[in-house]
Parts: C-alpha cells; sequence; structure tokens
C-alpha cells in the first residue's frame, strides 16, 4: 500500500514551501518521501521532483499554442491531466514500491478542489492503485485576524472537504509571520457565540440570521479546525507529519521489528 499527500490550498498559502521543508525534514530523519510537482505554471524548486506534470504539458506552452488566459490554460492543463491519468501517471507510478509516499505539490486555483471534478478523479485513481491519501489544506494564518476572513478560509476549505472526500488536515502556514498569537486562540478552538458575536459587528443586521448558521456550522460540527505551522521549528513539522500520519494510517500494516537478544551467560 502506497501513501500520500495532496497538498492543496488558495495561492500563496505557502505550499511548495510546505513541501520543501517536510522533505528537508524527513532527509534529516532519514525518511525516504517523494515530491511531486501538479503545477504546469510552475518554474523552480527548492526540492528533487519526483515526477513532474510539466513533462505531460505546461501552462506556457497551452498559453502560446490556444491563446489562453492563465486561468484557462491552468484548468486546460489539468484536464489533460484528467484525461492521461491511465497512461502517463499510471506509466509514472509504476516506478514506486507499494509502501513509498508521495506528496503531490498542486495548483492554487482554488476552483481545482472546490467545484472542478479533475482533483477528484486524481484521488480516485490514487485510490484504485492502493494509495492512502490525505487533503493537506494550507490557509494563511492572515485569514485568522479578522472573522470574516476566517469564515471565508472555513468554507473554502468545507467545500473542498465535500468536493474531495478525503481524510482532511487543515494546516495554518505562516506562523512564523504572526506577531499576536493569542489573537488566533479563538479562531484556532473557535466558538459559535464568540462567531457570531463578531460576525454581527462587522455584518448589516439583515445577515443576522446567515452569521448564526455559519457560526454554529462550523462550531456544532467540529468540521474546521486548524494545525498551526511554523517552519522554523522542527518540533512543529514533526507533530504536523505524525498527525497526518495518522489520518492515513502510515506504517501501521509495518512489520514489527524485535531485537535480537542473547542472554548471558551468568544465566
Amino acid at each position: 500500500m502506497g501513501y500520500a499527500q495532496l497538498v492543496i490550498g488558495p495561492a500563496g498559502s505557502g505550499k511548495s514551501t510546505y513541501c520543501s521543508s517536510l522533505y528537508q525534514h524527513c532527509e534529516t530523519m532519514r525518511r525516504t518521501v517523494h515530491i511531486v510537482n501538479l503545477d504546469p505554471a510552475a518554474e523552480s524548486f527548492d526540492y528533487p521532483v519526483a515526477m513532474d506534470i510539466r513533462e505531460l504539458i505546461s501552462l506556457d506552452d497551452v498559453m502560446e499554442e490556444l491563446g489562453l488566459g492563465p486561468n484557462g490554460g491552468l484548468v486546460y492543463c489539468m484536464e489533460h491531466l484528467e484525461e492521461n491519468l491511465d497512461d502517463w501517471l499510471a506509466d509514472e507510478l509504476e516506478n514506486y514500491l507499494d509502501d513509498d509516499y508521495l506528496v503531490f505539490d498542486c495548483p492554487g486555483q482554488i476552483e481545482l478542489f472546490t467545484h472542478v471534478p479533475v482533483l477528484r478523479n486524481f484521488v480516485d485513481h490514487l485510490k484504485r492503485k492502493n494509495f492512502n491519501v490525505c487533503a493537506v489544506y494550507l490557509l494563511d494564518s492572515q485569514f485568522m485576524t479578522d472573522v470574516t476572513k476566517y469564515i471565508s478560509g472555513c468554507m473554502a476549505s468545507l467545500s473542498a472537504m465535500v468536493q474531495l472526500e478525503l481524510p482532511h488536515v487543515n494546516i495554518l502556514s505562516k506562523m512564523d509571520l504572526v506577531t499576536n498569537k493569542k489573537d488566533l486562540e479563538d479562531y484556532l478552538n473557535p466558538e459559535a457565540r464568540v462567531l457570531l458575536s463578531e460576525l454581527n459587528q462587522h455584518m448589516a443586521p439583515q445577515f443576522a440570521k446567515l452569521n448564526k448558521a455559519l457560526a454554529e456550522l462550523v462550531d456544532d460540527f467540529s468540521m474546521v479546525n486548524f494545525v498551526p505551522l511554523d517552519l522554523r521549528k522542527e518540533s512543529s513539522i514533526r507533530y504536523v507529519l505524525s498527525y497526518i500520519d495518522n489520518c492515513i494510517q502510515y506504517g501501521e500494516d509495518a512489520d514489527v521489528k524485535v531485537k535480537d537478544f542473547d542472554p548471558s551467560e551468568d544465566d
């Protein structure tokens, strides 16, 4: 059985930086992970690329040949990937063992993981190839400085959860840029009454019922919560990785290693 992280989130949320730091951390631990680039617009990387969608199709070529803009071109590239799941991707996956750990660095175009079915079909293909997959959703910590931004981030994350139907981990990235972490506590462990009070202060009275429904959705069902990540701290990266490993049951089917023991001669 293989294991995979699908690293998603809005543009600028730190997905590639997360992948690079994760690779360096695992290299230090002498643990093998393979980073896969799924962004046809990517230009450079701070990690070795095990598989690269640009070998199949690149955004620059699509924009030049078809006259599409960046957004339309990116969707075209991802749909082309979807059409080649049984060819290009299947051939690439043949190079990896059953217990390999893949991390897919995805584009930041939000519709790819909220309502366009490309990544959903990509995930289904991985599952058919016997991969346990976890969606890792990165959100910039600046979304936690304002209640309306926070609700927006939660709804986008929830949309991705519904679309992909995967074990889902929300990562609060760029914690090293947060100057006052006390301001985040209400959002890391939200309470409906606090969220509702702040929403009502920011929005017009006619939105009161909608605010109440949103606050209760976030609080009552506990479907959206965030794990803070500070890439300056190895302990933070280690905690996040162990959290994700637990979601995809990494290592649970490994053989138990028993150390040989020779009884002493006195016994």
